[in-house]
């Protein structure tokens, strides 16, 4: 989306409050999402380069995201963004990818089911390893993540304070 306004327009809205602006815009894009079956998994409003950017990282636990659902979204939000963002900025749909480091605890949730490379603090079972692949099996934000190991065929509490990174993993990549 491009919002051609005058360049001393856009002046005045280097200082504007990126929280407010962030709250109207998650449940216009979770709203948009559910009507296109995707889940948003990241809204990101960010300034690179004295240019503004609307990141929106969308998933679907059924299928793979496609251009379509991305230009979908874009269609549907065009409009709504161009009212609530009243400067100038760059929009981007896209999937998370393969490869995606989770962000945020929702994250756990969004993709359980799916195999994650993940680094502890600490190790967790017999073998202390720090670092391995294992199977989002659930996620509670007090307990921590649930997940399956491989080498040892049982799941396993990691707590979120043991948790330095984590990421979507891939054996094709």
């Amino acid at each position: 989306m491009k919002h051609d306004k005058h360049p001393q327009e856009e002046k005045q809205y280097e200082h504007f409050n990126k929280r407010e602006l962030l709250e109207k815009l998650v449940p216009l894009v979770e709203n948009t999402s559910m009507r296109f079956n995707v889940i948003p998994v990241e809204i990101d409003f960010s300034r690179e380069n004295h240019k503004w950017f609307l990141r929106i990282f969308i998933y679907s636990k059924e299928r793979n995201i496609t251009l379509d659902d991305c230009e979908n979204m874009s269609r549907s939000l065009g409009d709504f963004l161009d009212e609530l963002i009243p400067f100038k900025f760059n929009l981007e749909i896209s999937s998370p990818g393969v490869e995606r480091k989770l962000k945020s605890e929702k994250e756990y949730l969004i993709f359980q089911g799916k195999d994650i490379y993940i680094k502890l603090k600490n190790g967790i079972d017999e073998t202390y390893e720090k670092q391995f692949v294992c199977k989002i099996v659930d996620y509670d934000t007090e307990r921590g993540l649930t997940a399956f190991l491989y080498g040892s065929k049982k799941e396993v509490l990691i707590p979120k304070e043991n948790i330095i990174y984590a990421r979507l993993y891939s054996p094709d990549i």
